[in-house]
């Protein structure tokens, strides 16, 4: 069996949020001005959150990320009057939003699609949705002497999780939020980043990191070590977080992005605990001075953009 130790000091109550992604909540809002950033928001557009971006110490990017779009030309209308008439903006809708096209958008990257898990409150319905070798190797967790903390997000850049990914970053090639992002979140948002860890004696072997925001919550970063991998420890701190989740009222629990190509164990195990894929928007260019040019490719790869992939594109 094993031990649970709660270590966090105070509970923070859920507030509805904005919208159901991190990208466009209060909380990652909050975040990024602890950082120094200024980013727009559109109040007249259910808020929606647009960073903007300076890359090569002179090119100026606004980017709107995992916000439904329901009425396209009014988003782009509604940036254009905010000053970025001649700024280049990144699209990438929560949902599939073909209408852009219509409007000048061109397609740069087709739809990907993530895991997106709902959190019943009842414990037998949580348990019931996992994939069956999902569950053994949960069993196989909760039969080793494995203790579990679960506490706030310690506000230490130096802490074993950022380094192992960090390190995972560099072997896969990809990257993540900085760490000061994570820190600041943290920070502006006390008891909604949860660090769940698992220890084998005092040797860390697992860990995962929540960010709630509203009343959802997202997957943000873990580390399994080769012995944690032995002991099953990641599926038992993802029970751990699922449960833990439900009891404080969260609807639904964002797993990140699903690629089935380059990471099949990782989709196996985002899958295997009942969750649903979604397919997001893709990702689009919208930049008025290059719009006559620019329209004739936005037609032609108008298709592409319509439905979300179990493989990242």
């Amino acid at each position: 069996m094993f031990d649970f130790i709660p270590a966090e000091t105070a509970q923070t109550s859920i507030q509805p949020g904005r919208h159901n992604t991190l990208p466009q909540s209060e909380e990652f809002l909050r975040a990024l001005r602890a950082t120094g950033q200024d980013p727009l928001v559109l109040e007249r557009m259910n808020n929606t959150t647009v960073l903007r971006q300076r890359f090569w110490g002179r090119i100026d990017v606004a980017m709107v990320n995992r916000a439904t779009v329901h009425k396209p030309l009014r988003l782009l209308e509604m940036l254009q009057e905010e000053g970025l008439r001649r700024t280049p903006v990144i699209l990438s809708p929560e949902t599939p939003t073909p209408e852009l096209a219509r409007h000048g958008a061109v397609p740069l990257m087709g739809p990907a699609s993530v895991a997106r898990l709902g959190l019943a409150p009842c414990p037998d319905a949580r348990r019931a949705a996992l994939h069956q070798k999902w569950r053994n190797r949960l069993k196989h967790g909760e039969s080793q002497s494995l203790r579990l903390t679960r506490q706030n997000m310690p506000v230490d850049p130096t802490h074993w999780l950022f380094a192992a990914d960090q390190a995972k970053q560099t072997e896969r090639g990809y990257r993540s939020w900085p760490v000061g992002l994570t820190l600041a979140y943290a920070q502006a948002n006390p008891g909604m980043a949860k660090l769940f860890q698992a220890f084998e004696g005092k040797e860390p072997v697992a860990a995962i990191l929540v960010l709630r925001h509203g009343q959802h919550a997202t997957y943000h970063l873990s580390h399994s070590s080769d012995r944690g991998k032995q002991l099953s420890a990641h599926n038992l701190l993802m029970w751990e977080a699922m449960s833990w989740l439900s009891a404080q009222g969260c609807k639904s629990l964002d797993l990140g992005v699903i690629n089935t190509e380059d990471a099949p164990g990782l989709a196996r195990f985002k899958l295997g605990t009942g969750a649903d894929l979604h397919g997001l928007g893709g990702t689009w260019i919208f930049w008025p001075p290059m719009g006559r040019l620019l329209a004739p490719l936005a037609r032609l790869d108008r298709r592409m953009m319509t439905a979300g992939t179990a493989g990242q594109i």
